[in-house]
């Protein structure tokens, strides 16, 4: 790994003041895209064809609407590739922009194969474990009706998994693919029109948005068109449709042990980079931010890319994986109970749902185009205004959209209403998540007083503006509680009073009620992740700027835009805790199911009065705490690497800041790299070891006190504390890293003494501590929630 990082010849910094290094001998093409170009073209066209018709041949023998999905998938990736013509066709700008862009890209090219060749030999190993647990524990009635044997049952949740990780890598893949790309166009663009670099910043991030929306959809309904047809479902002696959303449970812990990893690697890349930069160079030194003498600024710009673009990318994917199966999953079990004629509609809707998100999000992200502007900060509209044009474009689709997918899915002879209670619970969904941006907007956008109101506090030394921006993050978890509370609680009333109920004439929709408002808010998450894989593009367009020494003009107008990205990143990260919450309740309600079928007994509470019950609560919570300090502190250790060899460089080559010597930009690309391989190992593995262990050793306690379900029910306990508050834990790091880094911006605006003044060096201190909290921490959290959701789902047997 040092030796890729390091393999550039620098040479004397007077010759080639702005010539930057590439951080590895070769360019790196995946092996699975250096195989494809070996194929003779007309030869993948027919494979491509041959592909395509299996594909659509599976999907008509399943239903319709797999053939719907289908089509609007390979649309949108079709659009996606337009999308990715259009930004490439742009310039990229003069010769010093371009070798700073090489250099970025094969920084974090190199970083991700290297991080992900890891994940992969992880992910095979836990893929065997899961494996060896299947082909030993207990069959549930409805396999040993269906005649799926235990060792049919393993494979075909450790092929999900290994698919779910693959797809999730591919997902992170792309986000980084292209922000690589379109960064320096992004800069180039900026000496031109800032509505131009706008325009290309977020078509970078649509491209990205829709392939990994597109990626979540397909590769569902591929397995589940598939496992369709091979096991024969709905024919006589075979598995039931209702039942087979249960099979798809492996691919979303895939996809979220795949995501954890990636956010856990790439937030303490990108972190521990640009604290390193921030207390040398900026403090210290008191150059400016991206100064091309600062020896770290490299590693900072590359981990925008992998902290930002591909663990995002592969963060999103997981959350729309893990929402559609579990919502297909109390989907069958609802219809199973209302004994319906044609369940596929409730188990099929979250698929219809999000290929409408294709749709809509694609007319949202076309909605900002570039008319002409002067160039000039003061005649163009404001970046964020225009973003939110277009979310409200597409919020307003959505709405629409929504109401026709569940007439179209979701109306039964049996309850002619249901479906309009139904559409009513996605509409609390939609808007709930447009009050999570909103909300996560006002705590950390400049325009507003809290941010203001910190920045204030820098200029009464550093001291307060940490209490000020602690105080932010406390208070910013108030309004997200009560928005997410009352979303649950209406859609679940939405739900029971639809009219559908059980054989005993029980209202049973409320828990699909709660998944249908899910939905809705992930319904707009293609335009959503565009408006998120912004930000990075647009901060790194402003660090390619600055370290190629671009006029003050080109500057402002990507600081700007670097200002919006860090706002949009918060909405986003907000957003996608909301998401998170309601995606975890229903994997839990989806996790108790479970336990009831393999014990043949209820399991619809969970007691914390009984001790073991409330101390498995008690470890959740203790879980959250300690996962955050191993992630922040994880920052930290490899931050101190970074500050050391910065320093070093600066005191022996004194010439560095008379741009005389040449800082050695490789080296401090291969410490971060290597450290944050090293440290995310820790807490990743504190998240997958700790819900097995709790539940085994409380099941054998149980074994030995007569409390068969112990184990089952400490694991709930452990589950629910954790949800809890793991959301209010990455609310608060979110927002108060959020708004610590707005204020900082606010100050560079030129507000309380500018650039330089005390109160900026104490701003600077605030954003150095929110960093972990923001980038690292707080996004690992969401996604820690799900992820712990989901293996237990998937471990619930070996619990009992």
């Amino acid at each position: 790994m040092d030796d890729d990082m390091e393999g550039g010849n620098l040479g004397p910094y007077q010759e080639r003041a702005r010539v930057f290094p590439n951080m590895r001998a070769k360019p790196y093409t995946p092996l699975i895209f250096r195989l494809l170009m070996r194929i003779n073209i007309r030869v993948l066209f027919v494979l491509m064809l041959l592909g395509f018709g299996a594909i659509f041949y599976i999907g008509a023998s399943t239903s319709p609407i797999i053939v719907f999905v289908f089509s609007v998938c390979i649309i949108s990736f079709l659009l996606a590739i337009y999308l990715t013509k259009w930004v490439l066709a742009k310039d990229e700008g003069p010769p010093e922009m371009v070798q700073i862009s090489d250099a970025i890209r094969d920084g974090a090219e190199g970083f991700f194969r290297t991080q992900y060749g890891t994940i992969s030999k992880m992910a095979v190993l836990l893929g065997l474990v899961i494996l060896s647990i299947y082909l030993f524990r207990g069959k549930t009635p409805q396999q040993e009706s269906s005649g799926l044997g235990r060792s049919t049952s393993a494979f075909i949740t450790v092929a999900a998994f290994l698919l779910g990780a693959l797809c999730s890598g591919i997902a992170g893949y792309v986000g980084m693919w292209v922000s690589v790309r379109a960064n320096v166009r992004v800069s180039s663009a900026a000496r031109r029109s800032a509505r131009e670099a706008l325009q290309i910043a977020v078509r970078a991030g649509g491209f990205s948005a829709l392939v990994v929306v597109g990626m979540a959809v397909v590769g569902i309904a591929i397995l589940y068109a598939t496992f369709y047809v091979w096991l024969g479902v709905d024919s006589p002696g075979a598995m039931k449709v209702t039942d087979l959303p249960l099979l798809l449970v492996g691919y979303g812990f895939g996809a979220s042990f795949v995501a954890l990893f990636a956010q856990l690697g790439g937030g303490i890349y990108t972190k521990a980079a640009d604290v390193g930069a921030d207390l040398v160079g900026k403090v210290e030194q008191g150059i400016p931010e991206d100064d091309p003498r600062n020896p770290a600024v490299i590693a900072d710009l590359v981990g925008d890319n992998v902290g930002d673009c591909a663990a995002r990318g592969a963060d999103l994917f997981e959350s729309i994986a893990a929402e559609i199966i579990s919502a297909m999953i109390l989907g069958g079990t609802m219809a199973q109970r209302c004994k319906l004629e044609d369940p596929s509609g409730f188990i099929l809707f979250p698929l219809v749902v999000h290929s409408f998100d294709l749709v809509i999000s694609s007319v949202g992200i076309f909605s900002i185009r570039n008319t002409y502007d002067s160039g000039v900060l003061g005649d163009v509209e404001d970046p964020m205004l225009i973003l939110q044009k277009g979310y409200s474009v597409t919020i307003v689709l959505a709405v629409l959209t929504f109401g026709l997918s569940t007439r179209w899915m979701l109306y039964t002879e049996q309850a002619p209403s249901a479906w309009l209670n139904f559409a009513l619970c996605g509409l609390v969904g939609i808007i709930t998540a447009y009050l999570f941006v909103w909300i996560t907007q006002y705590y950390t956008d400049y325009k507003h007083e809290p941010v203001r109101m910190l920045a204030l506090s820098s200029s009464t030394g550093h001291g307060t503006n940490i209490i000020a921006g602690v105080s932010l993050g406390l208070e910013s978890t108030a309004l997200p509680v009560l928005v997410i509370s009352i979303a649950i609680v209406s859609a679940y009333w939405l739900g029971q009073t639809s009219g559908l109920v059980d054989e005993s004439g029980s209202p049973t929709g409320g828990l699909f009620g709660t998944a249908v408002a899910t939905m809705g808010m992930l319904s707009t998450a293609a335009y959503v992740l565009t408006m998120d894989m912004f930000g990075p593009i647009a901060d790194n367009a402003g660090g390619i700027v600055e370290m190629s020494q671009q006029p003050e003009s080109v500057r402002e107008i990507t600081d700007v835009l670097d200002a919006v990205g860090n706002t949009t990143k918060a909405t986003t990260k907000g957003f996608a805790i909301g998401s998170a919450a309601l995606a975890s309740f229903l994997l839990f309600s989806a996790y108790m199911d479970e336990v009831a079928t393999f014990a043949h007994v209820p399991f619809n509470q969970v007691d914390i009065a009984i001790p073991e019950v409330f101390v498995g609560g008690l470890l959740g919570s203790m879980l959250i705490f300690l996962f955050s300090a191993w992630a922040c502190s994880a920052v930290g250790r490899t931050a101190q690497e970074v500050v050391k060899e910065v320093r070093r460089q600066f005191i022996e080559r004194p010439g560095i800041m008379d741009y005389k010597e040449k800082p050695d930009y490789g080296r401090c690309v291969s410490i971060v790299a290597s450290a944050s391989l090293r440290e995310m190992i820790k807490p990743g593995a504190l998240a997958i070891i700790s819900p097995i262990v709790v539940g085994l050793v409380f099941r054998v306690l149980g074994y030995y006190t007569g409390h068969p379900l112990l184990g089952a029910k400490v694991v709930a306990s452990m589950l629910m504390f954790a949800t809890v508050s793991g959301i209010l834990m990455a609310l608060f790091l979110n927002t108060a890293g959020g708004a610590w880094d707005n204020a900082k911006k606010y100050i560079e605006t030129g507000a309380l003494g500018g650039k330089g003044s005390d109160s900026h060096k104490a701003a600077v201190t605030g954003d150095t501590v929110g960093d972990p909290f923001k980038d690292t921490a707080g996004p690992s959290l969401h996604v820690l929630i799900k992820m712990l959701a989901t293996i237990t789902l998937v471990m619930a047997p070996i619990f009992l």
